[in-house]
């Protein structure tokens, strides 16, 4: 067949095929180009899924009469004019692509009117590029893009739609992700003359938190932590849901850089190590971030659809991500400043926080008093303080059962006993009523309940804790800060084992030379594809080397760094830290069950044991009131 020049119809099809995959795409499409002309106000009507219609209506700047036909065509637009503007764009659309391939599988009429002039302009579109006269038409300022029945002209693509609920949940969706990188804009989605979503613009944090809660629900809001970190010239920012609030499915995620959202896998491996040692197996985090950046350090025209991106330092943006997450929620501790969500239908509500990126410990105030089952409430007896030096030895004891090697697990503050009998002396003649007396976070002991949970008052009302998951993460933080302080050892191997690998892995181990002697690990490249593992850390020493230093290899090659053997470390850490953590059925005094309480206050990602599960809870005094139907 002889090579000819394609007609302009069927390039703009084909095209179509990148951008164009089901109504969804085409109200991203016009969205994203209803942001970029300044739109403080968009209005969205849906027939039938939108394959009947999709009218977009907005206030930006408009099109004057004469581009009206310019905007129609293929790489027209008025975003970038060199080299130099693609690699700057700030703007969410710029191929100049969307509105011809659009029209070319659709009937599409474009009706404007810029702010100068006195009347509106529409022209419609067959997909053909052979433009009339645009006609003149009632229009306020800005653009409205009206797109009627979809695929009409490509049965075959028609097919593959779903049902019409399916395809106006996936474009309503759209409309979500869109909403969330746009505060200022209100936004209205209607479908079938039905109002479905109606989004204010947001002016300010409060605004912002609204539109989250409305989009992501309000349980996320009362679950999560708001954070702002900036460094490097990196700058994130949003909303991270509390591990106690994580998802079965991955279906709670929004991530946008520079505002445009993205899909892409080095983020979410970064997210999901910043979320690790908090996460229960399975279990899925939920976030809102936003990551800004110079908009030459990344690539945005990467994929036709813009919903990847190429980061030029990748590695860098992977550390930052993991780096400041896993700071956020480490630092996350409880706050007694912070008032419990009143949700009576939940009352299993898991404890409020308070996030401060500053934070480093927690001062917990004194002169409180906790109620105890041998002295009227309000009120130390002098037996307890007498009582406080033998009861923090048993204690001490907890931290000292064995590991399987035999070893002790470190103490689990420095002068434990001491600590807690001057605070037990120093809140001796306060009452908690008082205008000096402040309670801790977590309150005070008051009792035990089968050998397994600590129940504890506090200012808001009833806590309760696992005992054993919450000695399990206060040893487990111990365990882990000694061996960062000590440093990983290495165990040389009496036989070198040999590791077949590809040239490319190759060169990753020796250029990586330090990262792995750092880790604990001693290699040597025999050949181009051929690795000698001569020592290994002391603690994996009966785990499988060659498989780890492949998936270490591995991680290296498409994220530029690792936490595998981190990973496994921490997981005998871990094993260690159940073991030597208290038992159920394990009877704890009131001063004993304090000074658990007082470690859980100091130690980070408290809220959870090693494997993800929460360790208290809280209930307030209204939710208690609610159950028991009281003032009602």
């Amino acid at each position: 067949m002889a090579i000819k020049q394609l007609p302009p119809h069927l390039v703009n099809q084909i095209a179509a095929g990148e951008v164009v995959e089901r109504p969804a795409s085409v109200v991203k499409e016009l969205l994203e180009n209803a942001i970029d002309a300044g739109s403080t106000k968009i209005e969205i009507d849906i027939e039938q899924g939108g394959t009947k219609r999709i009218r977009i209506r907005d206030n930006g700047k408009g099109i004057p009469k004469e581009e009206l036909a310019l905007a129609l065509s293929r790489h027209a637009t008025s975003k970038i004019a060199s080299l130099d503007d693609l690699e700057h764009v700030a703007s969410l659309g710029f191929r100049g692509e969307a509105l011809p391939s659009i029209a070319s599988v659709s009937r599409m009429t474009v009706s404007s009117k810029i702010e100068d002039s006195e009347q509106g302009w529409a022209l419609t579109d067959d997909g053909q590029e052979n433009f009339v006269e645009p006609e003149p038409v009632a229009h306020a300022k800005g653009t409205t893009i009206d797109v009627r029945d979809l695929f009409y002209n490509v049965p075959a693509r028609r097919k593959f739609l779903k049902t019409e609920n399916t395809e106006f949940k996936h474009l309503s969706e759209v409309v979500k992700k869109i909403s969330l990188s746009n505060f200022q804009i209100g936004i209205t989605l209607r479908h079938g003359q039905r109002n479905v979503l109606t989004l204010q613009p947001a002016k300010d944090r409060m605004g912002a938190d609204r539109r989250v809660a409305e989009v992501c629900g309000p349980a996320f809001m009362e679950q999560s932590l708001y954070l702002d970190y900036e460094a490097a010239g990196l700058k994130l920012w949003g909303w991270v849901g509390l591990p106690t609030f994580s998802r079965s499915q991955a279906d709670m995620q929004y991530f946008y850089v520079n505002g445009r959202m993205i899909r892409d896998r080095l983020v979410t491996h970064a997210v999901r190590q910043g979320y690790s040692d908090v996460l229960f197996h399975g279990r899925h985090p939920a976030y809102v971030l936003f990551l800004e950046m110079a908009p030459e350090k990344v690539d945005v025209n990467a994929h036709p659809t813009k919903h990847e991106v190429r980061f030029r330092e990748g590695r860098l943006v992977h550390d930052f991500l993991y780096r400041t997450l896993h700071k956020a929620l480490a630092d996350v501790r409880p706050n007694v400043d912070q008032n419990v969500p009143d949700l009576p239908e939940q009352a299993n509500h898991s404890g409020s926080f308070q996030y401060t990126p500053t934070q480093q410990n927690l001062s917990i105030p004194v002169g409180a008093t906790p109620t105890n089952s041998g002295a009227q409430a309000g009120q130390w007896s002098g037996n307890d303080v007498k009582q406080v030096a033998e009861q923090m030895a048993v204690y001490g004891r907890m931290h000292e059962s064995g590991s399987g090697g035999g070893a002790k697990l470190p103490p689990l503050s420095e002068d434990f006993s001491k600590r807690m009998s001057a605070q037990v002396t120093a809140s001796m003649p306060v009452d908690s009523s008082s205008e000096t007396g402040q309670v801790p976070p977590l309150g005070y002991a008051v009792a035990q309940l089968h050998g397994i949970y600590i129940l504890a008052e506090n200012a808001e009302g009833l806590v309760v804790v696992d005992m054993h998951a919450a000695h399990e993460r206060i040893t487990y933080e111990h365990l882990k800060n000694s061996m960062a302080e000590d440093t990983v050892r290495s165990q040389p191997l009496l036989v070198p084992s040999s590791l077949a690998v590809s040239q490319k892995e190759g060169d990753c181990a020796e250029e990586f030379a330090d990262t792995f002697q750092k880790l604990g690990f001693e290699l040597n490249r025999l050949a181009p594809e051929k690795l000698a593992i001569r020592a290994v850390p002391s603690l994996l020493k009966d785990s499988n080397a060659e498989q780890l230093v492949r998936d270490v290899l591995s991680d290296l090659l498409e994220h530029g760094s690792s936490q595998r053997i981190e990973e496994e470390i921490n997981e005998i850490l871990s094993t260690m830290a159940c073991h030597g953590s208290v038992r159920a059925n394990h009877r704890l005094g009131i001063p004993e069950m304090n000074a658990l309480l007082r470690d859980m206050e100091r130690t980070e990602r408290s809220g959870q044991c090693n494997h993800g599960r929460p360790t208290w809870t809280q209930m307030s005094i209204d939710q208690l009131d609610k159950l028991f139907m009281r003032g009602q």
